[in-house]
């Protein structure tokens, strides 16, 4: 009997991320849901630059590399061209939320029936630790010595808020993956942005809270709680819009 066993979905190659980064819960939770739902076969995944652009070598489906921020704009040309394939994106903050945000919501408004694993580590990862869009208040990186400052930064993007009032979005929610009970809800909602997409609902983000102990400075375990305690009170997990369950309700 197996217990356990790598996802099909998942190549043979040796993660290369960073002792303690959660990405590679995430990969396994995408794999997963892409066995389970048996698409494979029909699956094209896209990562644009930045940590995420690794994906191409541990996801066994067929992948892209779209320029920086690009993703979901090259995501809506593979599915308009070949609506049977099942599309998804894999993006990090510092590519989504900064060079990206034009891409992101106009996909969404468009209601693209697409995929979108947005990974909020609150940082810029590849490049060296600079502020994110997504870095929270006070927050320390390389760009900002003495914290994030407001008045001269701005405040930190919220996605999930900030797509909930675009009607073309069908499925947004947020989790996280610092412990077993987060990453079991989390798999849940990876699923259903997959599945979402396999019914031809439209656009579905999954918000993933993640960690990047190199550029926090912090052990693996010390960025896990570090994650729970400043990260979740600032973003708080959740649905924030699953319009097909809305309706089941209104009706």
């Amino acid at each position: 009997m197996v217990v356990f066993e790598k996802p099909k979905a998942l190549t043979d190659a040796v993660l290369s991320y960073c002792p303690g980064c959660t990405h590679g819960i995430i990969h396994r939770l995408v794999a997963e849901a892409i066995d389970e739902l048996g698409i494979r076969g029909d699956t094209i995944g896209v990562a644009p630059v930045g940590c995420s652009v690794l994906a191409y070598n541990f996801f066994n489906v067929d992948m892209i590399q779209a320029a920086h921020g690009r993703a979901p704009a090259v995501a809506t040309g593979i599915k308009r061209s070949d609506p049977s394939k099942i599309v998804f994106t894999y993006q990090g903050d510092g590519d989504l939320a900064a060079i990206g945000t034009a891409e992101t919501v106009h996909a969404a408004a468009r209601g693209e029936n697409i995929v979108v694993i947005f990974v909020n580590n609150a940082i810029y990862g590849m490049t060296g630790g600079q502020l994110a869009p997504t870095s929270l208040p006070g927050m320390v990186t390389q760009t900002s010595p003495y914290g994030r400052d407001v008045e001269n930064a701005g405040y930190p993007m919220k996605v999930c808020e900030l797509l909930q009032n675009v009607d073309g979005a069908a499925y947004l929610e947020r989790i996280a993956v610092n412990d077993i009970k987060n990453i079991n809800k989390a798999k849940k909602a990876i699923l259903k942005a997959f599945k979402n997409q396999v019914e031809g609902k439209g656009f579905s983000l999954v918000e993933v809270l993640s960690t990047c102990p190199t550029n926090w400075g912090l052990t693996p375990v010390k960025s896990l709680d570090w994650l729970r305690e400043n990260m979740i009170p600032y973003y708080p997990l959740g649905v924030y819009k699953d319009k097909y369950a809305e309706k089941e309700e209104s009706k």
